[in-house]
């Protein structure tokens, strides 16, 4: 057995691994929000990305910084992160007329479902409209009432046609 070769095939390894260490400790602190991507239907798809292509520069006073991966059917504002996702599944809590009744607000001409979490953020999805829009508020941003739907709200009305999805 040859010693010397084995310490540099030891050490390529262990080189090669700690660059993968590396790597992987940048990736995981990019200051970027990360959001699941919808996958919605051919003709939900293509309104998502007439809005995408309408969306305001700045949100509630935030600047727009996208969420990674990449994509039309997503975008972000500020950090922490407002997060628009468009062609989203229409929520369960939607069919309930008495918890969307309840649980609904008007803004600029669109509908919205209020959904609050656990963790102090919210969730609104447009209703009544050909694709479902879904705008995330992180807690950080959520007492700072519905300024960012009011933001949103004239691309969407413009971009996703009233109807049933």
């Amino acid at each position: 057995m040859n010693i010397p070769r084995l310490r540099r095939h030891c050490l390529a390894g262990t080189s090669a691994l700690l660059l993968s260490i590396t790597t992987a400790a940048c990736s995981a602190t990019d200051d970027r929000a990360s959001v699941v991507v919808p996958s919605p239907e051919a003709k939900a798809s293509g309104l998502c990305r007439d809005l995408h292509a309408q969306l305001p520069r700045k949100v509630d006073g935030l600047e727009r910084s996208d969420p990674g991966p990449k994509s039309e059917l997503t975008a972000g504002w500020g950090d922490p992160a407002i997060i628009l996702r468009c062609g989203v599944e229409r929520p369960p809590e939607m069919i309930d007329p008495e918890y969307a009744g309840t649980n609904g607000v008007r803004v600029n001409g669109v509908a919205w479902l209020l959904q609050k979490h656990d963790d102090g953020s919210y969730t609104f999805t447009t209703g009544a409209r050909l694709a479902y829009v879904e705008v995330t508020l992180p807690e950080e941003r959520a007492g700072d009432g519905l300024g960012p739907l009011t933001d949103v709200a004239a691309p969407i009305k413009k971009a996703i046609p009233e109807g049933i999805a």
